[in-house]
């Protein structure tokens, strides 16, 4: 039954308004990456509200984590498939940091992080990653969680101090919550100066990535914890690839899993074959944002590529602002655009968003929050819910499948997951809706002006309404 429901949901007719007909082909045969998760991060709002009312701080990771769906099929949340767990540099007890909304304390202070960490494993998700913005600020140069003048702030001689650190932090984590972190990801966005008071944040060269990357290593081997290394967190995709005007801190998937490079670290057991980077100032204009992608599949052809961080930020070329929220279709669109640029052109295993929480006036939040650390109100956008039309539906094992689409209006990919089900993301901007005729009765999950993943139970025809996500399924 599975294969006849494959061939059947093989290939469908596209007429648009203007009555143009198109054609998406869909071969399930033809194969490209595995996808391995979908992701947000705790930064930096759990760590409040994750101790404001429960019926409140339970609805909210309802929205991030459930793949429960209601009587009438409607999905509770977006089901996100891995968790990211932001281990704090200890600033929480200081000032230095002008917002205490950016500090963050050392884990064993973290009880609202915690809490909805085991929220995500109450509601199944499956899939656990932690990371540090900064070392601990009892490590650094400068007793600071942030750096001076653009150098690096730990010395080499504290990285076997780290690498412990890091491994306590795990340790007790998985010892008071009963989570063992399948990832750790010791750096971020190591390009950057990280100079200024805004937040915790370290700056690294590839040597120094290196060097810490070496003694986590050994660390976890002694303290015989299986949690996987996963490195890169490059502040924008090209640093992968090029050198660009940072020349000891780009072609980072040379430097670390080229076994030329002295600074190679893909023999390490505990090392996952992954590079990770994120979607920052690459994204608009499209040509560009398909160009760096392109180069960027090409260049990674031997290791896997994780896009683990973005939310919109800058002007994007006049095509949208990061200032100001937006909880409509136009940031939701312009996301999903990214989305699928990442996973189609790149070929990228997983897509980790920024905050899942945000308290600020920005587009960088999936739920948006007023800023009280102990109660308030909680709203979602449609950025959530479009993330939703890919990580609801396509679970870690997926595989990316061949389809093609001949309607340049049209965003279209598609997935296989490993019970066979057929799950096909279209991301209509335009403001013409477009019908799609089908081989076989289906169901459509609509995000739109209107509604929110809403379910549809489809005969032959569906109209993909204008500015919508849609996720059809041969389920």
């Amino acid at each position: 039954m599975r294969r006849i429901a494959c061939f059947l949901f093989l290939s469908y007719g596209i007429t648009t308004a203007a009555a143009q007909t198109a054609a998406v082909h869909l071969n399930p045969d033809t194969t490209y990456q595995t996808i391995n998760n979908f992701a947000a991060s705790d930064a930096w709002s759990c760590q409040f509200v994750g101790q404001w009312p429960d019926a409140k701080k339970n609805a909210i990771a309802d929205w991030l984590f459930s793949t429960d769906t209601t009587a009438s099929g409607q999905p509770v949340g977006i089901g996100l498939s891995m968790w990211r767990f932001n281990i704090g540099a200890g600033t929480d007890k200081q000032t230095d940091i002008r917002d205490e909304w950016h500090r963050a304390g050392t884990w064993e202070t973290q009880e609202g992080q915690l809490w909805f960490l085991q929220a995500a494993k109450k509601r199944h998700v499956p899939q656990f990653l932690a990371f540090l913005n900064s070392p601990p600020v009892n490590l650094t140069l400068n007793g600071k969680g942030f750096a001076t003048k653009g150098v690096c702030n730990i010395s080499p001689d504290k990285y076997d101090a780290l690498a412990v650190s890091i491994t306590e932090a795990i340790s007790g984590i998985h010892k008071k919550t009963g989570i063992l972190f399948d990832y750790i990801s010791p750096v971020n966005e190591p390009q950057w100066d990280w100079s200024d008071d805004k937040q915790e944040g370290c700056p690294y060269n590839n040597e120094q990535i290196s060097g810490v990357t070496k003694s986590l290593s050994k660390a976890l081997i002694n303290k015989k914890i299986p949690t996987k290394i996963v490195i890169g967190e490059a502040g924008q995709l090209n640093y992968l690839y090029a050198k660009l005007n940072k020349p000891d801190k780009g072609e980072q998937i040379h430097a670390f899993f080229d076994n030329h490079s002295p600074y190679y670290v893909g023999n390490l057991a505990n090392v996952k074959h992954i590079i990770s980077a994120h979607s920052y100032f690459t994204t608009s204009p499209a040509a560009k944002a398909i160009e760096i992608r392109s180069n960027l599949a090409k260049a990674a052809k031997n290791v896997t590529f994780w896009q683990s961080e973005y939310c919109i930020l800058g002007d994007n070329d006049g095509e949208i602002n990061g200032e100001k929220r937006d909880y409509g279709m136009d940031a939701a669109l312009y996301l999903a655009r990214v989305i699928h640029y990442d996973l189609a052109v790149a070929n990228a295993a997983a897509w980790q968003y920024w905050l899942a929480i945000s308290p600020y006036d920005y587009k960088d939040g999936l739920i948006y929050i007023d800023k009280n650390k102990t109660d308030g109100e909680y709203r979602d956008s449609k950025m959530l819910w479009v993330l939703g039309n890919y990580s609801r539906f396509i679970r870690p094992g997926a595989k990316r499948i061949k389809v093609s689409v001949d309607n340049n209006n049209l965003l279209v990919s598609a997935y296989k997951n490993t019970d066979q089900t057929i799950y096909i993301v279209i991301v209509n901007s335009s403001k013409e809706a477009v019908k799609i005729a089908l081989d076989k009765a289906s169901r459509a999950y609509v995000t739109s002006d209107a509604g929110n993943l809403q379910p549809i139970a489809i005969g032959k025809t569906i109209d993909i309404p204008a500015r919508s996500v849609v996720t059809l399924t041969n389920h």
